[in-house]
């Protein structure tokens, strides 16, 4: 059975939904990225966070989340949003939002120029 794990760090929104269940579970322990203070909270389906064998079947999970994590430092840690589906990890980014000029932008005017 494929389980998804969300990792998302603390003071930010979860990019996109998350994944369908009736309610969601952070866990006690985050992930720390080993070379900063970036800090990742898990959340994942209540039953399965519950279960009694959830220790063993999330390890797989969290050790791929770890390693994702670790490997974004690189880049600032800009994935906010991680989540495991199966063996595949997907990072969620926000839209780099551009700047804008003010001298390039154009009247909102209702006429025409």
């Amino acid at each position: 059975m494929r389980h998804i794990l969300v990792a998302i760090q603390p003071g930010t929104d979860p990019v996109v939904p998350l994944p369908p269940a009736a309610f969601h579970r952070t866990l006690e322990e985050p992930i720390y990225c080993p070379k900063c203070e970036a800090t990742y909270y898990l959340t994942g389906d209540y039953d399965w966070v519950t279960s009694r064998h959830f220790e063993e079947e999330s390890r797989r999970y969290i050790a791929m989340l770890k390693k994702a994590i670790f490997l974004e430092h690189g880049t600032d840690h800009r994935t906010k949003h991680f989540e495991t589906n199966g063996v595949v990890i997907v990072r969620h980014q926000k839209p780099k939002e551009e700047k804008l000029n003010i001298l390039e932008m154009k009247p909102l005017n209702r006429r025409p120029i």
